[in-house]
């Protein structure tokens, strides 16, 4: 069984939206506070399920929308990549995030001060590494975001077909 554009969409907005889930239970409910990148991802994750979702609902209206959706959220995944690979390169090795673009990005969007149970930044890269089973939670969210890649190409592809 195959599975279509549209359902390999919802897929994709689910899983991000799991991530940015269990981002926020391990920031609130385990005390993990996040570091600039963190919260970039996070804002990488839930844009990339909005335009899976709008995908989705594109497809009832026109059927190249679901590939156009699948398009953008491999595009943002791979973006979700870089920036993971980044913070564990480069900001997890520097005593403060800040003047970094994840830093300048959410502080001038005024998502950090208008969402701070979301977006808010309450550590320096440095200090936000955190183990899950062991592996380092940037490289659970690249593994996610290769996935979402993925599903996104696979979404792309795909005939579209009559649901």
């Amino acid at each position: 069984m195959t599975l279509s554009s549209t359902r390999l969409l919802h897929l994709i907005a689910l899983l991000c939206v799991a991530a940015v889930g269990a981002a926020l239970i391990s920031q609130h409910a385990f005390d993990m506070p996040p570091c600039a990148w963190c919260v970039f991802q996070r804002l990488l994750f839930l844009g990339i399920a909005v335009i899976a979702w709008l995908g989705t609902l594109g497809g009832r209206f026109c059927t190249v929308t679901p590939r156009v959706a699948g398009a953008l959220a491999a595009i943002g995944a791979a973006g979700g990549v870089v920036a993971g690979w980044y913070q564990h390169t480069v900001a997890a090795q520097m005593f403060s995030c800040d003047r970094t673009f994840a830093d300048h990005f959410m502080g001038y969007s005024g998502l950090e001060a208008g969402i701070p149970w979301l977006f808010g930044i309450y550590a320096t890269c440095m200090d936000a590494q955190v183990k899950l089973f062991g592996v380092e939670y940037v490289f659970w969210a690249i593994a996610l975001f290769v996935i979402v890649a993925i599903l996104g190409v696979m979404a792309l592809l795909r005939r579209p077909v009559e649901e």
